[in-house]
């Protein structure tokens, strides 16, 4: 294995970056920016079992700090995805790990994505996105609760062979019972976190910025939340962890291994600079030899001893 290669529940990659789910799409765009084999790996954008068309017009705003959106989980529905979206990937990616991201509404749903995506040679790894309203449970995120989460991790790994992420959302008092819930549901590893729930509010209009009201906080402000969680989770469990929040240069890679993650999604960095995660790859070994780390798999042995 190379100094920047990573292992995820068996699953080898060259280098540990990956863009966040949705932040790609489903690859074709952001394969015009750059070198999609640079990547150690492509997570696709939330999937569910049929098209939606995703919230009304304005989803995105720039913070301070970051950005606000509320896409609504916009994207072509699983048949789409598993017969034109994936073997364009493995057509012209063929050695390129994707990540299939699963969303839905209810469990039945969740497990029939998970399947249909589990079924593609491509896809290495299954995310599962939790932040999704339980329309069951009166809309509340399947992430919140962790009965939830160990039911539907368990619904979800007891029918597929891929290795499953569960992607958890901070948007809890305390994560650490929603990482041991994923893990006592079968869970192969854990990513985290998800967006946090924020809003803004135009002074003119005096309405808030989004059409959707709320919309989830991504970017430089949430990176030291995600900091503080990855740490909280890894004192408790020894699954592997794929940190996202906030990452813009390899410095904010290797405080994620610090803190106990085992690779790296990045999402808001790559909005109006699409090869951040190839830069990021591009300047990982100078920033390591800096800090005198030899390479990843040494430093995640050496954290997480």
């Amino acid at each position: 294995m190379g100094r920047l290669s990573v292992n995820l529940a068996g699953v080898t990659l060259q280098n540990p970056i990956m863009p966040a789910s949705g932040t790609a799409a489903y690859g074709r765009e952001l394969a015009q920016k750059l070198d999609l084999n640079a990547l150690g790996g492509l997570v696709i954008k939330s999937t569910t079992a049929q098209p939606k068309a995703g919230n009304p017009r304005p989803t995105t705003a720039e913070t301070s700090a970051g950005w606000l959106n509320a896409i609504g989980l916009k994207n072509p529905g699983v048949a789409n995805v598993v017969n034109d979206k994936l073997p364009w990937l493995a057509t012209h990616y063929p050695t390129l790990p994707i990540v299939g991201s699963v969303a839905g509404a209810s469990v039945a749903e969740y497990v029939s994505v998970a399947r249909q995506l589990d079924a593609v040679p491509n896809v290495k790894l299954l995310e599962i996105n939790i932040s999704c309203p339980n329309v069951a449970h009166g809309g509340l995120a399947f992430g919140t609760n962790p009965q939830t989460v160990e039911d539907l991790t368990r619904a979800i790994t007891t029918v597929v062979t891929k290795p499953v992420f569960m992607k958890l959302t901070p948007n809890v008092t305390d994560i650490v019972p929603i990482a041991l819930a994923a893990e006592a549901g079968g869970a192969d590893g854990l990513t985290m976190i998800n967006t946090l729930t924020g809003m803004g509010i135009d002074l003119t209009t005096r309405r808030p910025i989004l059409a959707h009201g709320t919309g989830g906080l991504s970017g430089r402000a949430i990176h030291p939340l995600a900091v503080r969680m990855i740490h909280q989770v890894r004192q408790h469990t020894a699954l592997p962890i794929i940190g996202v929040g906030g990452v813009f240069t390899p410095e904010d890679v290797l405080e994620f291994y610090l803190a106990g993650a085992n690779a790296v999604e990045v999402g808001a960095a790559t909005y109006g600079h699409p090869t951040a995660c190839t830069d990021i790859v591009r300047d990982l070994p100078a920033t390591m030899d800096r800090y005198g780390i030899e390479n990843l798999q040494t430093l995640i042995a050496q954290v997480q001893a």
